[in-house]
């Protein structure tokens, strides 16, 4: 499953705590995690709809009819209709994905979960991504909800983040490692 890396701002993790406590007090933050999911890939795979939440000349008027009928279309519940309209309402909408992510993120907290991040240069097979999530629940002795994306500039390797701490074993570091070394030589 494919997110964004960096952490969310605080606006960001104060929309995405409310948005929480009304799913938690409604009996529904699994179905809303669902919903932000599928928003949240269709944002990252859609560049018109990322240029229209990214650009702040776009009036809300514009903003809200495109979400509306998105997520009419998608037949979303009320509670996410809502939201929406109250982050373009309030000129949020380019925080959205850090929303979903922030959301996420207590979602996980909440069932007793830990996140990780893991970048690697190509895709993870699954069998490669439960490896990883097994060997993180042994050490860290809860569940691991293991995000995966690729970024080809590591060269190989991985790059592993579990809240503030981050594993760098890429490639691309080794190899700036090395260089630096030679350099020092």
């Amino acid at each position: 499953m494919a997110t964004t890396s960096s952490a969310p701002s605080p606006t960001a993790l104060r929309y995405a705590r409310a948005l929480f406590a009304l799913a938690e007090e409604r009996g529904v933050t699994d179905a809303i995690g669902e919903e932000l999911a599928a928003l949240g890939e269709l944002i990252a795979g859609n560049d018109e709809l990322r240029r229209l939440i990214a650009n702040p000349l776009i009036d809300a008027a514009r903003q809200r009819a495109v979400f509306d009928a998105l997520l009419n279309k998608a037949k979303a519940s009320e509670l996410l209709v809502n939201f929406v309209r109250v982050v373009t309402h309030n000129r949020r909408l380019a925080l959205l994905p850090q929303m979903i992510a922030a959301y996420v993120h207590l979602q996980a907290e909440a069932r007793g979960e830990t996140a990780a991040e893991v970048t690697s240069a190509v895709a993870l097979s699954a069998g490669q991504e439960r490896k990883i999530a097994a060997l993180l629940k042994e050490a860290l002795g809860n569940e691991v909800r293991l995000e995966s994306r690729v970024d080809p500039a590591i060269l190989g390797g991985l790059v592993l983040r579990i809240g503030s701490r981050m594993i760098d074993a890429s490639l691309r570091t080794r190899l700036h490692g090395l260089k630096t070394t030679l350099k020092g030589a």
